[in-house]
């Protein structure tokens, strides 16, 4: 395909993406009847006796909030679990977390000593927390050092900028293999990214098979593969065939190093 070709096509993606909603029809429809339930509710509230006085300006419409059942992502949900619980099980008095949700790290302080790495700091004041700025293409330990690891879907996003971090082709790859070198042999590493039929959504994350993070960590031992599939359910010891079939899975990847 010609480059100009390419340009094109690129463009056309990036100005249907940043179609609004009010020029989104489809939208609109649920858009508005949303908007005057709304309005309507909140009348029908002033007009209550104890109701406080509330101005326009200070509106907060949560119009898409009443839902059947609560929302949740199910990638993070699940993948946060699953390592809480393995790292609860392992009884490591120390673990080192690589760039993961921060609630996530956040909860761990309650059951062992914490230190968070990430290139954006997490300035929390928590017991059994210490968090310090660095990069997963260059951690700051020795070879066959750490016991404990988790990095839970960051090595996805790697190399695209999304965060500040420079392009790279080959992030993640290179943040595998950095993960791989610190872990120290009968140490734990706890690693989860998308998972379905490899493709790169520039500049948010990559999508890979089972197989490449498989050669990624071709000098450690897989202890446990579990995951996500298309339709957000939670599957220990899934067959990997399920998650290279999904289009926006999640792989929860327990390794070792022998």
């Amino acid at each position: 395909m010609k480059k100009s070709s390419k340009k094109s096509m690129s463009m056309y993606g990036l100005l249907k993406h940043l179609q609004s909603e009010f020029l989104n029809l489809k939208k609109l429809k649920i858009l508005l009847p949303k908007f005057l339930e709304y309005h309507k509710q909140w009348m029908l509230y002033s007009n209550m006796e104890g109701a406080e006085l509330s101005e326009y300006t200070e509106a907060s419409p949560k119009i898409y909030d009443q839902t059947v059942s609560s929302k949740f992502d199910s990638h993070y949900f699940y993948q946060d679990i699953w390592g809480f619980k393995r790292i609860l099980e392992s009884k490591c008095k120390r673990h080192i977390d690589v760039g993961s949700n921060i609630t996530f790290v956040g909860l761990l302080t309650a059951i062992t000593e914490i230190t968070f790495i990430d290139i954006r700091p997490l300035r929390a004041n928590l017991e059994n927390f210490k968090s310090i700025k660095g990069n997963i293409l260059s951690l700051p330990y020795e070879n066959n050092s750490i016991y404990s690891i988790s990095c839970l879907h960051v090595a996805e996003h790697i190399g695209l900028g999304r965060y500040g971090d420079s392009l790279d082709p080959l992030g993640t790859k290179k943040a595998a293999k950095e993960l791989s070198r610190i872990l120290a042999p009968g140490g734990n590493l706890l690693f989860s990214l998308p998972i379905g039929k490899p493709k790169l959504c520039f500049n948010a994350h990559r999508i890979h098979s089972t197989q490449q993070i498989f050669d990624y960590f071709s000098d450690l031992k897989l202890l446990e593969l579990s995951g996500v599939d298309d339709n957000a359910n939670f599957i220990e010891n899934i067959d990997r065939n399920i998650l290279d079939s999904c289009n926006y899975g999640c792989g929860f990847f327990w390794f070792t190093k022998e």
